[in-house]
């Protein structure tokens, strides 16, 4: 993956889906992610994250269960929940951080 630092750095809040591909309840996340990305548009970034393919990512942010959702700004973590999220929920997580 790109600097995944520097993508982390923006001041825009960056949505991360930390996933496998075999993980059932992590295939129940794209739709979801399509509807934040329909309310917010261009406010926020959403990226996908393999941990099978991407494992150092996965250690270094210490993700033991998928799907796990984070959202960054500025390097920070301002949210972190693993399992499936309602794109209500979401959407009222990014809005807090605009």
């Amino acid at each position: 993956m790109a600097n995944f630092q520097e993508i982390i750095n923006s001041e825009k809040p960056i949505l991360i889906d930390f996933s496998v591909e075999w993980c059932q309840p992590c295939k129940m996340m794209p739709p979801i992610l399509k509807q934040v990305k329909q309310q917010l548009g261009d406010k926020v970034r959403i990226l996908k994250v393999d941990v099978d393919k991407n494992p150092e990512i996965s250690r270094k942010w210490m993700i033991q269960n998928v799907p796990t959702i984070m959202i960054f700004k500025k390097g920070e973590v301002k949210f972190r929940q693993a399992g499936v999220i309602r794109p209500q929920q979401l959407v009222a997580q990014i809005n807090q951080f605009l």
